[in-house]
């Protein structure tokens, strides 16, 4: 076996080794067997984009097959039988032929945490469809390692897609010209998709071109245009060869970052982004300590009773669940983006004294009026589960308008007391982190990732004593 062979091999197994001493499991084997199981680190992670009629749901179905992955579309993510999110897509779906963003990003959210999605990965066929489904599967940590965006001129789509035949059978697509079947079998039982008129693949070409100008920006440096007006064997092995490339982090470090920032800041979203980009642990402490009680793990125990009183966790059960995470040979090896912890300078001396020290801190400033904007008109639709916006995203009808309700920790008082709350410690974790580096939050997300992104690559400027 050549050395090239044995890399792979001796990096999988120096991994388990680091993993059995950090978790000393009480059963080594079992532990092992499952690492092994839920080894993930190479899986495929990809998203397929493209106009109609540009093949890409042929070369998703034939990268699935190849890379023995999973197919993720709307239509199979509504179809799943044992799922009430599902059953309640389906509704929708029948009355509007659309999924609201927020229930679709839910049923993703639940397909990709299964086992077969961990231990085969997955592919996205045709999502996200708008920049809002993109930032809501981003900021749920669903992160993927290549985006594939097939490009063809409108009017090759447009002869394209009137002749596209499917296999009802199958779900295979077949077209009159390009890829005509030679079994007389298949021939006989294609059918023409509805919508795929002149007019309507112009209407849906526009409406795709509105969307994915917006999309791109979501995914730098893993994205990869792939020319559609060729041969489609051609376009397969284009995508197959990138989807099977490693992308190296242009950061000259491993990242340790915190970012900190009042309620509505936007710490959550930029976290998600780096951790894409970096493939940075995202490490978010309200979340950590959920998963903890969830878990019914021996600390779970200890937080359940303050959750249950609502009443705030004490640091010290804090500091426990977050050494661990932070401990993880992930964390060490990826390093981590923090957001939610610590919001006070005596925090911030507990997570120094575990050897936790972030090698780049952001304070995300947003003014207090874009912050109200941001929260308080923010509503809710409890029929469909979609989430509103009245001034950025407002509904569509008086009708869901007239029901949408408010969440009680978006009314402008709560959201006061969280502002106050934070900028009562703020002067001292920046005393604290005296290299932080200070960005306007109030902007479009993408403009602040670039500055912060500028952050993580560039030296910390010399502070002028």
């Amino acid at each position: 076996m050549s050395r090239k062979q044995t890399e792979p091999l001796q990096c999988k197994l120096q991994n388990m080794l680091e993993q059995l001493l950090i978790h000393q499991p009480k059963d080594p084997i079992l532990f092992m067997i499952s690492h092994l199981q839920r080894d993930n680190n190479n899986v495929p992670k990809i998203v397929i984009l493209g106009p109609p009629a540009s093949g890409k749901t042929t070369i998703a179905m034939w990268l699935c097959k190849h890379l023995n992955s999973n197919l993720l579309t709307v239509e199979n993510l509504i179809a799943r039988e044992f799922s009430s999110l599902a059953a309640g897509a389906r509704r929708h779906y029948q009355n509007v032929t659309k999924v609201p963003s927020t229930l679709l990003v839910r049923l993703i959210q639940e397909r990709v945490s299964e086992e077969d999605c961990i231990r085969r990965g997955w592919i996205l066929d045709g999502i996200p469809e708008t920049r809002e489904q993109a930032l809501m599967i981003q900021t749920l940590g669903i992160t993927p390692r290549h985006v594939i965006v097939l490009s063809s001129p409108d009017t090759v789509l447009i002869e394209r897609n009137l002749g596209k035949r499917i296999d009802p059978q199958t779900g295979e697509i077949y077209h009159t010209t390009f890829d005509w079947p030679p079994e007389a079998e298949i021939q006989n039982r294609l059918v023409v998709p509805e919508g795929i008129s002149e007019l309507e693949t112009a209407r849906k070409l526009l409406e795709y071109h509105r969307n994915i100008i917006r999309i791109l920006p979501a995914y730098p440096k893993i994205l990869k245009v792939i020319s559609a007006d060729q041969p489609c064997m051609d376009v397969f092995y284009q995508a197959l060869t990138y989807a099977q490339t490693s992308h190296r982090s242009n950061a000259p470090f491993t990242p340790r970052v915190l970012l900190c920032g009042p309620v509505g800041s936007g710490k959550r979203l930029q976290a998600a982004l780096l951790a894409q980009k970096y493939g940075l642990v995202n490490v978010h402490c309200g979340q950590l300590l959920k998963e903890a009680v969830a878990d019914k793990s021996k600390v779970g125990e200890l937080i359940q009773p303050y959750f249950q009183k609502k009443m705030a966790v004490p640091d010290s059960i804090i500091m426990k669940v977050l050494d661990q995470r932070l401990s993880q040979q992930d964390s060490v090896q990826k390093g981590w983006v923090l957001h939610g912890f610590p919001r006070d300078q005596d925090q911030a001396h507990m997570l120094h004294s575990l050897g936790h020290q972030p090698s780049r801190v952001f304070f995300l400033n947003v003014p207090l009026d874009s912050i109200i904007e941001r929260l308080t008109l923010r509503r809710m639709d409890p029929v469909t589960g979609e989430r509103y916006h009245l001034m950025y995203k407002p509904p569509p009808t008086v009708e869901i308008q007239a029901r949408l309700l408010q969440h009680p920790k978006d009314t402008k008082e709560q959201v006061k007391l969280k502002m106050d709350l934070f900028y009562r410690h703020s002067s001292d974790l920046e005393e604290f982190y005296r290299q932080a580096i200070a960005i306007n939050g109030d902007q479009d997300p993408y403009t602040v990732f670039e500055y912060i992104e500028s952050g993580i690559i560039n030296p910390l400027p010399r502070k002028v004593p």
